[in-house]
């Protein structure tokens, strides 16, 4: 039966007051507290006296501007120097589920299957499963109207296998129509969209890309009265209400969804080209031409004296596929560099920012006392690193170059707020990527984002982004781990496998799999989740034969 929330007040989802006490009920090590002020003027982030945020449910987008109040860039230069653990050493391992683990009618798929993942993953001493909890699935036919049932079945099958779940709040679509699995926003978002073109983001071309909403009006009441702010808020309500019993217990970790495949980030490539090898050559566009982005951008232009700066984004963008050093804008002397490219990426970067940080302070709010960890998670967007602009990074939202550190900024906002870090990458090797891309820098890019946890004392979550079981794939995903955590007295690290499925249990790459877990989880201190008989460290060989068979659906 569906669940169907209270009509909310029009404030209710983003008039907060600030928590004193963080979400996570495990303190983090001392470090400076910082907060970012919201006005006109675009300048680097200081530490401010006020101890308490506020956005207005009656700020329009031509109001929204940002102010990030400092002397100086010196915050954001390059520049580098947790919970307790549940074990003393080594890190925990969890598997992302198929993203069609629950089908389109809201079922559970294959349940005898995932029964039989399930145990698998218990005794290879996989700590739980990351589930994707799709908004499109929950209240897809009505607004205030949630169907939690299949994720609450999967809930109780992990808590009955001994696994914890960390569930993703996915505010974003996943795919296309024809697609093999295509997972849309709700139908009666998508019904609103249509009516208004301008709540989905759109590029200089005109095209618009609805994997997520504009950010540019996230306070405004347009989903049929309520904002998306107030939208996801709700949402995330109602899970807490709903799974009230398990958080804390068997659900111990919130990922925030905060843009096109969960991530915080603008959609300058459709997530679903992102895969495609060519694509890694790929600019990204701009994507700030809906009215709400546009009429921001101009309020700020105005404030600064600068109007013609307020039309638009940059000229001499190039082509997706251009070199970077044939375009006005981001080659090595380009305007990217200029007091007008300057003001324009730290209002790109601001609003996304700003987008992050209502996202925080909604999910601390909603969340605080569960006895859950909340995470958000960045992209990888690795592939002009080479380069001193970072085209696809700039694009994507992360005012990132080779003068000055994109990250920092956004690790500190989500240590202000208590939320894990979480990224991308980990198996990723510049000398496979440089043989296709020259410019590309995985290894480099991860290593920043990295230190930059580690400067802000914040957790990490990693994560693969190919499901590749090579032994050196996995060697490398110890490689990063190991530079994230070596010397840090108080360790947090764990591993998001991506993701579970046939290949994960073919004979050859379970045993990699396992012996990769026990790697991980530093040998001594690897447990199985559950005693079934037999070695703790491996299934037996007539288990790993039923595991292979039951488990070929994905």
């Amino acid at each position: 039966m569906a669940i169907v929330s209270p009509t909310p007040s029009p404030s209710a989802s983003f008039n907060y007051t600030r928590l004193k006490q963080p979400t996570r009920v495990i303190p983090f090590p001392s470090s400076t507290t910082t907060r970012v002020a919201i006005s006109s003027r675009l300048k680097s982030s200081k530490p401010l006296n006020s101890k308490k945020d506020s956005f207005s449910s009656s700020s329009s987008s031509s109001s929204m501007n940002l102010e990030f109040e400092s002397d100086s860039d010196s915050d954001y230069e390059l520049q580098y120097e947790f919970p307790i653990p549940r074990r003393k050493k080594g890190s925990l391992v969890y598997v992302t589920l198929p993203i069609d683990a629950v089908d389109s009618l809201g079922k559970v798929k294959r349940v005898k299957a995932m029964s039989y993942s399930f145990k698998a993953l218990a005794l290879a001493g996989v700590e739980g499963v990351v589930m994707e909890v799709w908004w499109g699935l929950v209240e897809r036919d009505a607004p205030l109207s949630y169907d939690w049932r299949s994720y609450l079945e999967i809930v109780a099958l992990a808590k009955h296998f001994g696994l914890k779940v960390r569930p993703v709040m996915a505010f974003h679509s996943f795919g296309v129509p024809g697609d093999s699995c295509w997972i849309p926003l709700p139908h009666w978002v998508r019904q609103v969209m249509i009516e208004q073109p301008d709540l989905a983001f759109s590029d200089r071309f005109g095209r618009r890309n609805g994997e997520y909403i504009s950010l540019g009006c996230d306070v405004l009441p347009v989903l049929k009265g309520r904002s998306p702010m107030q939208a996801y808020s709700d949402f995330m309500r109602s899970f807490r209400d709903t799974f009230q019993e398990h958080l804390g217990i068997t659900v111990t970790g919130i990922q925030v969804g905060m843009g096109p495949a969960g991530e915080l980030r603008y959609p300058s490539c459709p997530s679903q080209k992102l895969a495609w090898s060519w694509r890694f050559r790929e600019l990204g566009e701009f994507q700030c031409y809906d009215k709400y982005m546009l009429a921001s951008l101009n309020a700020c232009a105005q404030k600064v004296g600068m109007r013609e700066w307020g039309n638009g984004g940059p000229l001499g963008a190039g082509n997706l596929m251009q070199n970077p050093e044939e375009t006005e804008f981001f080659k090595s002397d380009g305007s990217w560099n200029t007091p007008y490219g300057r003001f324009f990426l730290e209002w790109y970067s601001g609003m996304l920012l700003l987008h992050g940080e209502r996202l925080c302070m909604m999910a601390e709010t909603i969340f605080w006392g569960t006895g859950v960890s909340i995470s958000g998670k960045l992209a990888g967007m690795h592939w002009h690193y080479g380069t001193e602009s970072h085209p696809s990074e700039l694009t994507a939202g992360y005012y990132n170059t080779s003068i000055r550190d994109g990250y920092l900024p956004i690790a500190r906002l989500f240590g202000r707020y208590g939320l894990i870090l979480c990224c991308t990458g980990f198996e990723m090797r510049d000398s496979e990527e440089k043989q296709m891309h020259p410019l590309s820098s995985p290894e480099g890019l991860l290593r920043q984002i990295l230190l930059a946890a580690r400067a802000s004392d914040l957790p990490l979550d990693g994560e693969n982004s190919a499901a590749r079981l090579s032994n050196q794939s996995l060697q490398q995903v110890l490689k990063m781990s190991r530079f994230y955590s070596d010397g840090l007295d108080e360790l947090f690290f764990s591993f998001n496998f991506v993701r579970m499925g046939q290949t994960l249990f073919e004979r050859d790459n379970w045993t990699r799999f396992t012996e990769f877990v026990k790697q991980i989880s530093h040998g001594s201190n690897f447990q199985a989740k559950l005693n079934f008989g037999g070695s703790e460290l491996c299934l037996s060989t007539s288990a790993a034969k039923k595991v292979r068979v039951a488990l070929a659906y994905c």
